[in-house]
């Protein structure tokens, strides 16, 4: 006689009949904070305080043009465009989003081993760890669409399988980023509460959600109560600058409608100890280009 496989803990319920919120029942910071590593003890305190850490300049202008024309080459081959894992913007038909593009360019690969990266991620993290989404995220001038209000662990929990908060974001400039052209915005602190969203997932969300997310977005009046007690923070800076973020912040862009594009390359590091299992909230897994399925650690 066997029997069924145990169900993992939902820690964080979310796509019910109504909103929810869940104080985190997780650590923000997963390493000694005195133990030795890239980012200084005061940074990681801000970190666990605030759920990000900005860095002026994480890479060199030279390495900027490098990763820089890398995106250029990828969004501009025919073959990487037809491919399911561009994402289109619905009226202007330019590419948006590549997703795994650590597995498809090895330039962006090398980037995602680099010690100033993969180094800070397992310092937050307290592990080694794998990259659970990559991709470049393009947002052109004149009209290039933002991301509202979401917490990636929302998503990653209910349709990914992720069960606990050990996973972490950085978005690594390669333009400009300005007040004006969509920049990245978080809701300092945030991150210490869940908001579980209202509503079933629909089969197949992720291929709507990916140019415009509705499942797992947070109603108008939590996001009122959210900015009143937190606060918005705006994020620019020259490229080669990157944001830290903690997987459950708060946070979004607004459309780009000035002449001058933005574009980041966006890389997801999760604990190796926190592995994705069954969707919490969905009826079927997203494909493995977004929500990987790959654990082997980064080295």
């Amino acid at each position: 006689m066997t029997t069924a496989p145990e169900r993992t803990t939902d820690l964080y319920p979310t796509r019910g009949a109504t909103e929810v919120t869940t104080p985190r029942q997780d650590p923000v910071v997963w390493s000694d904070p005195a133990a030795p590593g890239p980012i200084e003890p005061s940074d990681l305190a801000a970190y666990e305080r605030d759920g990000f850490l900005a860095i002026d300049q994480l890479i060199t202008p030279d390495e900027v043009e490098v990763y820089a024309r890398e995106l250029e080459r990828l969004v501009s081959d025919p073959r990487i465009r037809a491919d399911e894992r561009s994402i289109v913007e619905p009226k202007s038909q330019e590419i948006r989003s590549v997703f795994e593009v650590h597995k498809i360019s090895e330039v962006f690969a090398d980037l995602v081993r680099d010690p100033r990266v993969v180094g800070r991620a397992r310092q937050i993290l307290g592990s080694d760890v794998y990259v659970h989404q990559s991709r470049i995220n393009v947002k052109p001038g004149f009209g290039a669409s933002g991301f509202y209000w979401h917490s990636d662990f929302e998503t990653w929990h209910a349709e990914d399988g992720l069960p606990r908060m050990r996973t972490v974001s950085v978005s690594i400039a390669l333009t400009e980023n300005h007040p004006t052209n969509g920049s990245l915005m978080i809701m300092p602190g945030s991150h210490k509460t869940f908001l579980g969203c209202a509503g079933a997932t629909p089969k197949d969300n992720y291929k709507k959600s990916l140019q415009m997310q509705e499942a797992g977005t947070p109603s108008n009046e939590a996001l009122t109560r959210m900015a009143a007690d937190h606060g918005i923070r705006l994020f620019t800076g020259k490229p080669g600058s990157a944001t830290w973020f903690d997987c459950n912040c708060m946070h979004g862009s607004g459309d780009n409608i000035t002449p001058y594009p933005r574009s980041n390359v966006f890389i997801v590091f999760n604990s190796v100890e926190n592995a994705a299992v069954e969707p919490f909230a969905a009826p079927v897994r997203r494909p493995e280009f977004i929500g990987a399925r790959d654990f082997t650690p980064v080295r």
